[in-house]
């Protein structure tokens, strides 16, 4: 099992093992970013909207005690805005609060995309620069042979050259789809929270 690959990647040369490492990158950066969305309630929000709604009906504490200890997202933000309306802070510093607050969040929701994002660009980059210099040997070797060049050993020059191409976009589609996907969750994630927000500010104003 282990030999097929080596022979794999020697014949791509070092721009395959480069490819290599950054496939290995990719799958642990979209590991952790799966882990690290989970963990910080990114696709919860059933608290964070039950908050809101004992807000509006006038149930205070109670919408306080159902984002008390809460480790999601929009969690987090509502219990950030109730406790600087709860403070007593005039409105427009517990907007400024909650808007610092939600900035912070979507960071760290945000997080380890820009890394995604540099995959996408460089891996298909590197299978092509992987090609170009394979081609140049191919094309080498085809000038040392002179009249009794063979065509069959320039094609398979060729095709070897072009593995990196294929390695390189193989590497960068599942990035760029991670990539996409994830820039979802988190522009959802901010959403919500605008909505959350917005809807408890104007029940703490008609109150």
């Amino acid at each position: 099992m282990i030999d097929p690959i080596l022979s794999f990647l020697h014949t791509g040369g070092a721009a395959m093992w480069a490819i290599a490492a950054l496939s290995v990158a990719t799958l642990s950066l979209i590991l952790w970013k799966l882990w690290g969305l989970a963990r910080m309630g990114a696709f919860a929000g059933a608290r964070a909207e039950r908050a809101v709604r004992l807000w509006q009906e006038g149930a205070r504490e109670a919408a306080a005690e159902a984002v008390s200890g809460r480790v999601g997202l929009r969690a987090r933000l509502v219990g950030a805005a109730i406790g600087a309306l709860a403070r007593g802070l005039p409105e427009a510093k517990a907007r400024e609060e909650t808007t610092r607050v939600a900035r912070r969040l979507l960071v760290e929701a945000r997080s380890g995309l820009r890394a995604l994002e540099l995959i996408a660009v460089i891996a298909p980059l590197l299978g092509l620069l992987g090609t170009v210099l394979g081609m140049i040997d191919a094309f080498q070797a085809l000038q040392s042979a002179g009249s009794a060049a063979d065509p069959a050993d320039l094609a398979g020059g060729i095709w070897e050259a072009l593995l990196t191409t294929a390695a390189g976009m193989a590497v960068a589609i599942p990035a760029a789809v991670s990539l996409s996907w994830f820039e979802s969750v988190a522009d959802s994630a901010r959403a919500d929270m605008e909505d959350l927000a917005t809807r408890l500010f104007l029940a703490t104003e008609a109150g």
